[in-house]
């Protein structure tokens, strides 16, 4: 009996989580597991009702829970950076989420804005180190508001924290056993402390125990060029927190757009916690056209951390079958479908395919 937290959040995040959910029972009624769920209110509304952004006993609260699905965060009404710092970043200290996986794969019949690239040309992983870098904090302003104001804001990288996330990544390219090659993306040539930290582990944990695995570098503005010109040269790519962020987003662009992609943030067997990647998109909420497939694939990420790889398969293969023959678009409100009838033909898919 899996313990699933469902964190529905802001503007059409409840929307899409449903219809993850949808596709979760579909998928447990077919392979044979058990699952329980918990709602939890957290987010724009709650934080404007009652000024509470994360409850004091929220984060042991989750760590009781085998995995968390969330749907979105951000609210109109709320300014940038109180929830996500509050909420997201939060949990993933507070919860030590030091992966952040993101998989860039091209379905067929999606449409990426490459041209004359393909499904085969578009499938990699992002393995991105989630707990330190830029993200955690370290700095502070000097003299705010005034014109000689100065802003110091710290990139912390630690031997654990960098070789642990090394090491998932070594592990994972050996999972895929695709190319079985691993690239260090960095800035070895400006960020010369932290990318020799870096660069360092890399080669020091890979000629250790990964001699299988061929190891690759690149600049991070190389690797942003080279996955617009030559996106197959990628296996798995590992980076820091900053970087990891950025060029994630352009691979959500080049399988096709926010509408499908999904990330994990992780902590390996322990909880942790999956999410679409596209935001609460407020303009949208209640109407009925935001497309979940996003949600549906976080939860599939969801299932295979748990170890349910044939239902996360099946999933898998669920998504690329309405993608490829039912809808008209990744984009909202032009799908061909409402956003439940989306959840239902992939729940469908899981259930017959």
């Amino acid at each position: 009996m899996y313990k699933i937290a469902i964190l529905p959040g802001d503007g059409t995040g409840p929307e899409v989580t449903a219809e993850g959910v949808k596709v979760l029972e579909a998928a447990a009624a077919k392979f044979g597991f058990k699952y329980e769920t918990e709602h939890f209110d957290l987010g724009g509304d709650r934080y404007l009702a009652t000024g509470e952004v994360l409850p004091e006993t929220a984060v042991d609260d989750f760590r009781a829970f085998d995995a968390i699905l969330l749907g979105a965060i951000g609210h109109p009404d709320v300014k940038p950076g109180i929830l996500e710092k509050g909420l997201l970043l939060q949990l993933r200290f507070e919860l030590d989420l030091y992966i952040n996986l993101r998989p860039v794969k091209l379905y067929p019949g999606v449409e990426t804005p490459l041209a004359g690239k393909g499904p085969e040309d578009i499938d990699f992983v992002v393995v991105r180190e989630n707990t330190e870098g830029l993200y955690a904090g370290a700095g502070g302003l000097l003299r705010k508001g005034t014109p000689h104001e100065v802003a110091v804001q710290e990139s912390v990288n630690t031997r654990m924290g960098v070789e642990r996330c090394l090491r998932y990544a070594f592990d994972l390219a050996r999972k895929r056993n695709k190319d079985n090659t691993l690239t260090l993306c960095g800035k070895t040539n400006v960020l010369t402390y932290a990318f020799d930290l870096w660069e360092r582990a890399f080669h020091e944990v890979g000629a250790a125990d990964y001699e299988d695995i061929k190891r690759d570098y690149a600049h991070v503005d190389a690797t942003c060029m080279w996955m617009v010109k030559n996106p197959e040269w990628f296996d798995v790519i590992v980076t820091d927190n900053l970087f990891g962020d950025i060029i994630t987003d352009l691979g959500a662009m080049i399988q096709g757009g926010m509408g499908i992609a999904a990330g994990g943030n992780i902590h390996p067997g322990q909880t942790s916690m999956f999410e679409p990647i596209g935001g609460s998109a407020p303009k949208y909420t209640g109407q009925g056209v935001i497309n979940p497939m996003a949600a549906i694939a976080a939860a599939q990420m969801l299932l295979a951390e748990l170890g349910e790889a044939d239902a996360a398969a099946q999933i898998d293969k669920a998504i690329a079958y309405v993608a490829a023959e039912k809808l008209k678009s990744m984009n909202a409100g032009r799908m061909g479908y409402s956003t439940s009838e989306v959840g239902d033909l992939v729940a469908d898919a899981v259930a017959t395919l």
